[in-house]
C-alpha cells in the first residue's frame, strides 16, 4: 500500500512539475485572473459548474470568491456553483434531460460579462458542453478547465486551461491549483495589501 500511495504523490509532483513548463498555459491563468478581476469590479458575476467530482470543485472555487480566500477583511464577491439548487437539477433532468441541466440556468440567469467556468477532466461532457454553447450565444466569457487534449469544449473555450494530463485525479488535483491561484491573483488585485 504504501508503494500506491508513493506513487500517487509521485504522478502528482509530475503533473504540476509539467504545469510549470507550459508557459503559455501559464500566461493564460493570468490573464484569466486579471478576466475574473475586471468582470467582478464592473458588477458582473461569475459561475462555476461541473460533474462529480469537478462538481465539488466547481463549488469549492465558488466558495473561495464568495467567502474569504486570504483577505478576510474584503467584501464577498459574486460567485456561484450552477449545480447547488437540487430542486432546480433533479426538476430538468427529469423533464427534459440531464445534458440541459447547466444549460437552462445559463440561459436563465447569466448575463453578458459573466463568466462561466466548466470543470470537465475529458471536456466532453455533454451538460457543460451545451452550458458553452448556450453562453456562447449569449455573449458570456467561457473558460474550460479540462485534461490535456480539451475534448469538445476546446471548440467553446474563450480560455482553455487544459492541465498537462490525461490521469482524471491528477487533473482534478492541477485544476484545483490552477484554481487556487486565480482566486489569489484576483483578490490581490481588487484588494491589494495596503
Amino acid at each position: 500500500m504504501i508503494h500506491m500511495l508513493t506513487s500517487a504523490i509521485e504522478e502528482s509532483i509530475a503533473a504540476k512539475s509539467q504545469l510549470l513548463l507550459q508557459s503559455d498555459l501559464l500566461l493564460k491563468v493570468v490573464a484569466v485572473s486579471e478576466l475574473v478581476a475586471k468582470a467582478f469590479a464592473s458588477g458582473n458575476r461569475v459561475y462555476f459548474c461541473g460533474n462529480g467530482g469537478s462538481a465539488a470543485d466547481a463549488q469549492h472555487l465558488a466558495a473561495e470568491f464568495s467567502g474569504p480566500f486570504y483577505n478576510r477583511q474584503r467584501p464577498a464577491l459574486p460567485a456561484e456553483a450552477l449545480h447547488t439548487n437540487s430542486s432546480y437539477l433533479t426538476a430538468v433532468a427529469n423533464d427534459y434531460d440531464y445534458a440541459s441541466v447547466y444549460a437552462r440556468y445559463v440561459d436563465g440567469i447569466m448575463q453578458p460579462g459573466d463568466i462561466l467556468f466548466g470543470l470537465s477532466t475529458s471536456g466532453n461532457s455533454a451538460n457543460i458542453v451545451k452550458a458553452f454553447e448556450a453562453a456562447r450565444s449569449k455573449g458570456i466569457t467561457t473558460i474550460g478547465m479540462t485534461g490535456t487534449g480539451g475534448g469538445q469544449m476546446k471548440a467553446l473555450s474563450d480560455y482553455l486551461l487544459n492541465m498537462p494530463s490525461a490521469n482524471t485525479p491528477r487533473i482534478q488535483e492541477c485544476h484545483m491549483l490552477v484554481g487556487h491561484s486565480i482566486c489569489q491573483m484576483v483578490e490581490s488585485i481588487l484588494y491589494p495589501a495596503a
